[in-house]
């Protein structure tokens, strides 16, 4: 072991020993650059801006050194007024809470609605095989988040436009102009539905779209007349993205705003506006450079547009953002 991995691996334990009791209080911390958490691992980050503050969740990376594979349980949730001041808060969801599911805490997404917070979530179902999706619901974005079903949104045998059995992940949600909500998800391909007034329920068929390169890990946003749709594009993964007048297409691909990140296969990026800036936000491997796809570290830099609206490409850098008043 190289004497930087070294030290990198014991901060971490020693980072565990300092935040033993964070599922049960609150922490404090300050990020000094990427990635912004060094004292657990975190992936797949989604971001909300709620009330002055951004609300960070992600999902929890612990499988063992030397583990191939992916072990994650529960999702993390950081909050933040300046992007560099972060407060880590007690788990708010565990995979545990979805009885019908039998393990993983895979990509998810929060969104406010009408006072209410809703949390849609990438498991593995119990009886129906492959991945499904459950959403969660609390009267605040810190939680506690309970099943809002006590069963699947989306379960593997409701959608057939791939025969593999874990299309069905990476949830996001968006609510147009309109007040209506619709859910993107996909690996494989991208799919996507209306949701109900109460976002517990689809309202409508799933459809599809089909966008160069797709992969996984969809978000949506809007800003200044346009809709973008970024996803994860092949493998090992970029980020591209397409965009459109409208929430229902059509879509053009726009092109890569993401290289390859780090020594991570994978690459999933939430986008946001806080306080004027625009921001995002991704996670790498930069912690443990020898097991990256399965320790991975959530990162934020900045993300600029041109002047035709299309996003510039995001300078991936280990300085990160400052903190924004």
């Amino acid at each position: 072991m190289k004497i930087s991995q070294y030290l990198i691996t014991l901060g971490l334990a020693l980072g565990s020993l300092t935040h033993a009791n964070a599922t049960s209080r609150d922490t404090t911390f300050h990020s000094d650059g990427n990635p912004i958490i060094r004292h657990k691992y975190t992936a797949d980050p989604a971001a909300m801006v709620y009330k002055d503050k951004v609300y960070l969740y992600t999902g929890h990376d612990e499988a063992a050194p030397g583990h191939n594979g992916y072990t994650m349980h529960d999702w993390t949730c950081f909050t933040s007024s300046d992007m560099v001041n972060w407060t880590e808060h007690p788990s708010p969801l565990n995979v545990k809470e979805f009885k019908w599911a039998k393990a993983d805490a895979w990509a998810s997404q929060v969104i406010e609605r009408n006072g209410k917070f809703y949390w849609y979530v990438a498991v593995e179902h119990g009886t129906i095989p492959g991945k499904a999706i459950g959403v969660a619901v609390s009267d605040s974005p810190l939680g506690p988040f309970k099943d809002a079903r006590g069963s699947a949104l989306v379960t593997n045998d409701m959608t057939k436009a791939v025969k593999h059995s874990w299309d069905d992940i990476d949830p996001t949600v968006i609510i147009d102009k309109d007040g209506q909500a619709y859910l993107f998800w996909g690996n494989g391909i991208c799919y996507y539905a209306k949701l109900k007034s109460n976002m517990t329920e689809l309202d409508g068929e799933i459809k599809t779209i089909t966008l160069p390169h797709y992969t996984e890990a969809p978000w949506v946003h809007y800003r200044n007349g346009w809709y973008y749709l970024s996803y994860a594009y092949e493998f090992p993964e970029k980020i591209a993205y397409a965009m459109g007048k409208s929430i229902n297409g059509p879509w053009e691909y726009k092109g890569i705003i993401n290289e390859l990140a780090g020594n991570s296969n994978t690459n999933h990026q939430a986008i946001i506006e806080f306080k004027g800036q625009w921001y995002f936000i991704y996670h790498n491997g930069a912690l443990v450079p020898d097991a990256g796809s399965f320790h991975r570290s959530v990162c934020i830099d900045y993300l600029y547009y041109n002047k035709d609206g299309s996003i510039k490409r995001v300078i991936m850098t280990s300085e990160g953002v400052k903190p924004v008043k």
